[in-house]
């Protein structure tokens, strides 16, 4: 039994011995030391004033921002987990259907497969574009929404008219679109 005791010490002084970290070698003083030649690109300037938004909807249709300029266009970053953002959407669809000078895109902000997102809209179903947005690589001429639902208003000129954060009703658009008079 004592021969036991004293032989797991003795093992494990042998173990740790044999972990010891070695010195790492050095470099003589004549060594050169290479510097990289070549820096990144920079990254492209985002315009978060005139914004841009390419994107697929959720019936494979690309949307373009840039080329629905000379009408207001309502960006609408929502969730099927949010409680507000359902309770606008009828608000918006009303909204899309009565103006003939606006019109809405919903971003489906969240980790979301594109049939559920179907299966959802077919209990809740809107007239106007619907895309699923990447929430580890969202639109980067959007700021990021720091809560839900987020909404931008582009005017038809292609500058960001106003931002909401929180729900937005029809009336909150029309009064925003009037306040900011006509596109420059």
């Amino acid at each position: 039994m004592r021969l036991t005791s004293l032989s797991i010490p003795l093992c494990l002084a042998a173990a740790l011995g044999a972990c010891t970290r070695t010195p790492e070698p050095t470099m003589p003083s004549t060594a050169v030391v290479a510097t990289p030649t070549e820096t990144a690109p920079p990254a492209p300037e985002v315009d978060r004033e005139r914004p841009t938004l390419q994107i697929a909807t959720l019936d494979g249709t690309p949307y373009d921002l840039a080329t629905h300029r000379g009408r207001w266009i309502v960006v609408n970053f929502w969730a099927t987990w949010c409680a507000p953002c359902i309770k606008e959407m009828p608000e918006l669809d009303e909204f899309d259907k009565r103006r003939e000078d606006a019109e809405v895109i919903g971003l489906a902000y969240e980790d979301i497969e594109p049939d559920d997102l179907r299966a959802f809209l077919t209990k809740r179903p809107v007239s106007y574009p619907i895309a699923i947005v990447d929430v580890t690589d969202p639109p980067q001429a959007f700021d990021t929404p720091r809560g839900l639902p987020m909404t931008h208003l582009i005017a038809p000129d292609g500058r960001l008219a106003k931002s909401f954060l929180g729900p937005v009703t029809a009336a909150d658009l029309d009064k925003a679109i009037d306040e900011a008079g006509p596109a420059s």
